[in-house]
């Protein structure tokens, strides 16, 4: 095979073609983080208007919850907490503290919920035994890895609902908002453009070097 006329013929025709790949591989993924972008602000949009909404929704029985039930009013009855989830967290009102989730029972039939009930001071869980709690559904603390999503193990995360009445003893929570979600992909598609310009500024130094010799 010969070369192009455009090459030198001391300069390897494979390397160039290599790099040719790289490149492409680099904008395209840039090109796809800013595709990205522009579905995360839509999402975001939506988790901003599901937050102003006042009408309630039924709990989510089963992961994963759609989005257009996200950031939306519920309520869910706990028949009893099963156990404590411990979480760092924030207070409503301010100040941080430890974010008591409590994993409840909900039926025989039923996947249980998870409810953050309040912030507490210190591990030590609160003596409420169950209720009907009302609150904001938000995603859950037990979200898959990003090893677990491009593996395809990922197991969807399970929802949970941010009571409005912090239980005896506790602060109310803060209640995520959609702005919350990060979206850094305009900051990613940079990134990639600058690894392909770069790229290409290595090869042709690289290539001015190889026909100075």
């Amino acid at each position: 095979m010969t070369e192009p006329a455009f090459l030198p013929r001391r300069w390897p025709l494979v390397p160039t073609l290599l790099v040719a790949l790289a490149v492409l591989i680099m904008v395209a993924l840039g090109v796809w983080q800013l595709q990205r972008k522009g579905e995360k602000e839509a999402l975001i949009a939506l988790y901003e208007r599901n937050r102003a909404m006042s009408a309630t929704v039924a709990y989510p029985a089963l992961a994963p919850v759609p989005d257009a039930m996200l950031f939306r009013k519920s309520s869910v009855t706990c028949l009893e907490p099963v156990r404590w989830l411990p979480r760092s967290g924030a207070a409503r009102e301010g100040g941080s503290g430890i974010r008591m989730i409590a994993d409840c029972r909900t039926g025989a039939e039923g996947p249980g919920a998870l409810v953050d009930m309040g912030i507490a001071d210190d591990f030590t869980p609160p003596a409420w035994k169950g209720g009907t709690v009302q609150g904001t559904i938000v995603p859950g603390p037990e979200q898959p890895s990003l090893i677990e999503r491009l593996t395809g193990r990922a197991v969807p995360a399970r929802p949970m609902l941010v009571a409005d009445t912090p239980a005896p003893g506790l602060r109310a929570s803060a209640v995520p908002s959609g702005a919350d979600v990060p979206n850094n992909h305009l900051a990613y598609a940079v990134q990639w453009f600058l690894f392909a310009a770069i790229a290409v500024v290595i090869y042709i130094l690289a290539l001015r070097r190889r026909l100075q010799r």
